[in-house]
């Protein structure tokens, strides 16, 4: 397993098609990130939700997912499910979130994600953010969409622990799902986590990474 550092990350982008996409796929990452670097800025953008309950869940979830971050969170109201039909709404959505911010990395959907609302925010992500390091998350679901992740970022226990109470805690309006529980979100964390030699893992799809091997 080859290891590789992004550098100094002070800015990060971290963008959701649902309220809970962000911190189910990336949550222990930005737990992580977090605690390391104290007064880091995450910039949150969720395209549905807007102005439910679910946006209330998602401000006091990632306000806990990102301690001590400087974080600034929109959410818009885009109908879940229909992102095709609102395509013209969530790119500007997206180009907003751009001129706003120069990040060190994103943090998306996968490109091949089986959700129709999760992969058409993944194919927008870099149509925007062109020069950046795009990390696309996985979310597991009923369709077994899950594949062969490019990236892994190790959690610690006490992280991938800290990551399934709050999403217990933050989302309850999300526990009478059936794929919604400790079992999915740490197995899943523990398979990735034998994949790259870790206890517990998140992992990621890369669809374009430019290498500095002069350095």
């Amino acid at each position: 397993m080859i290891q590789l550092s992004a550098g100094r990350l002070d800015r990060i982008v971290a963008v959701g098609a649902h309220c809970d996409d962000i911190a189910i796929g990336a949550g222990g990452t930005l737990l992580t990130m977090c605690l390391a670097r104290p007064g880091i800025r995450i910039d949150a953008l969720v395209l549905s939700g807007g102005g439910s309950e679910r946006e209330q869940e998602e401000q006091a979830a990632l306000a806990a997912f990102c301690p001590g971050a400087e974080l600034h969170l929109i959410v818009h109201k885009l109908p879940d499910g229909r992102l095709p039909m609102h395509w013209d709404e969530a790119k500007a959505a997206v180009e907003e979130l751009r001129t706003a911010t120069e990040p060190d990395l994103v943090l998306a959907p996968r490109t091949d994600d089986a959700h129709q609302d999760h992969r058409g925010l993944a194919q927008l992500v870099p149509t925007a953010f062109r020069d950046h390091l795009v990390l696309g998350y996985e979310i597991v679901k009923w369709d077994g969409d899950l594949g062969r992740p490019a990236a892994y970022q190790p959690l610690s226990p006490e992280i991938a622990e800290r990551k399934v109470r709050l999403l217990q805690e933050h989302y309850p309006s999300q526990r009478h799902r059936p794929w919604y529980d400790r079992e999915a979100f740490l197995g899943l964390a523990r398979i990735r986590g034998i994949e790259c030699h870790a206890r517990y893992a998140e992992a990621f799809a890369v669809t374009k990474l430019t290498l500095d091997l002069g350095d």
